[in-house]
């Protein structure tokens, strides 16, 4: 009975901490208002006073069911989550009537490839006319690491203390992560003899060879950007590969303006029909 009542508590504090992400981010094609609606239609649970252990397995399941809901609500998986309320000796009531109180969390989980831990401190402020909060300490581990992007990013959310911008970026960025990562794998199972992936499924990058001129490649190099504010956007550039005989007898300069072409591509067609048009171009010589 203890074990289960402490997997209730441990349960309620994970939803508790999905809620309020649920609240902050707009689920993918739902405006925010209406995200805020299905988390605020979910009941908030009291683990206390549960006459039987038949009534405590029951709760047990409806948790968890709530917490698969929010997981996949916003994209996040909260594995683990504690909070502490430091010691008496470090609250301290003002002669003006206000109390201080800091709190120590710990969050751990992953949002689909990206695993992270946060530890952050909560200064809670209690006047007789208001409660007010701030996060005075934030630490975040993310792995892996071989995402450059969110390495920075994850240090200037430390610094400014932000975990609304650490949640949202990280959020959409892996949501560019997956729809390059699909994009990359339906243009290389179209075109399988023209199109390549150096670094596999996850390549960041995409070749396209031409069969009928050995030599000539285009490479299409697709980033995902993090800009101070924590926005999120896609930055792709083409790269050129061709014999310095080609380039010699490029009169027009295409080849040299090809990269500049490919940006106006963008701009009007948008990623996928871009990269199609650019792939179906070099395979006009290869049928």
């Amino acid at each position: 009975m203890d074990a289960e009542a402490r997997e209730v508590r441990a349960l309620e504090a994970e939803i508790a901490a999905l809620q309020r992400r649920c609240q902050e981010l707009p689920a993918p094609g739902e405006k925010p208002s209406g995200v805020r609606k299905s988390c605020q239609k979910l009941p908030q649970s009291d683990s206390e006073g549960w006459e039987s252990s038949k009534d405590l397995r029951s709760h047990l399941g409806h948790l968890k069911s709530e917490l698969s809901f929010l997981s996949t609500l916003t994209g996040f998986n909260i594995r683990n989550y504690s909070k502490k309320i430091e010691a008496v000796t470090n609250t301290e009531v003002t002669e003006e009537g206000t109390t201080k109180v800091l709190q120590r969390h710990r969050l751990s989980g992953n949002c689909n490839m990206v695993t992270f831990q946060l530890e952050f401190q909560v200064l809670e402020i209690q006047t007789k006319e208001k409660l007010s909060s701030a996060i005075t300490d934030l630490n975040i581990i993310m792995e892996p690491t071989e995402y450059s992007e969110l390495s920075e990013f994850a240090c200037r959310a430390e610094e400014r203390r932000d975990l609304l911008m650490f949640f949202q970026s990280l959020h959409f960025f892996v949501e560019w992560y997956e729809y390059r990562k699909h994009t990359f794998k339906h243009f290389k199972e179209k075109y399988p003899d023209t199109v390549h992936l150096p670094e596999g499924a996850c390549s960041h990058c995409m070749e396209i060879h031409s069969t009928s001129r050995p030599g000539f490649e285009l490479v299409v190099v697709w980033r995902i950007q993090i800009n101070e504010e924590g926005k999120v956007s896609p930055k792709l550039d083409l790269l050129t590969k061709v014999p310095q005989r080609a380039l010699v007898l490029d009169k027009n300069r295409v080849i040299e303006t090809a990269p500049s072409s490919f940006q106006t591509l963008l701009g009007v067609l948008g990623i996928e029909a871009a990269l199609d048009s650019l792939i179906k171009l070099l395979c006009v010589g290869n049928n």
